[in-house]
């Protein structure tokens, strides 16, 4: 039982040192959590239902895994082979077009459930 409670630590320690990596060398990385931070702090300024919360989460989500898995296709495909292979460009560019999705979908559900409340709020306080 020891055994399986210290193979579990290790495991976290594992995933976070991969979240630290794609922080320290990915500037997409930067930019998701920027952008992240602003529109949490917005839904907390518009106080969302839980749902909706539950909706922006899962949407972060999906863009950080997304960019997680491009840097990991990345770093494989830069073991692999040195040389500009041209499957080697599909890999990569495959990745970076997963990543261009999940951040597209994510602007559009960000706009879907933040911009009606967030007009109302500007509309109230500024009364356009």
């Amino acid at each position: 039982m020891k055994e399986f409670f210290a193979s579990r630590i290790r495991s976290f320690r594992y995933a976070f040192q991969g979240w630290g990596y794609v922080l320290r060398t990915q500037r997409n990385a930067w930019i998701h959590s920027a952008i992240a931070t602003v529109v949490f702090l917005i839904g907390l300024w518009l106080k969302l239902p839980l749902q909706e919360w539950a909706i922006i989460v899962l949407t972060a989500a999906f863009v950080f895994s997304a960019e997680f898995i491009n840097t990991a296709i990345e770093a494989v495909v830069d073991l692999a082979t040195e040389d500009h292979h041209p499957l080697a460009k599909i890999g990569k560019d495959v990745g970076a077009a997963a990543v261009l999705v999940a951040a597209l979908a994510a602007v559009l559900v960000g706009l879907l459930i933040l911009g009606p409340p967030l007009l109302q709020k500007l509309s109230s306080i500024y009364g356009f």
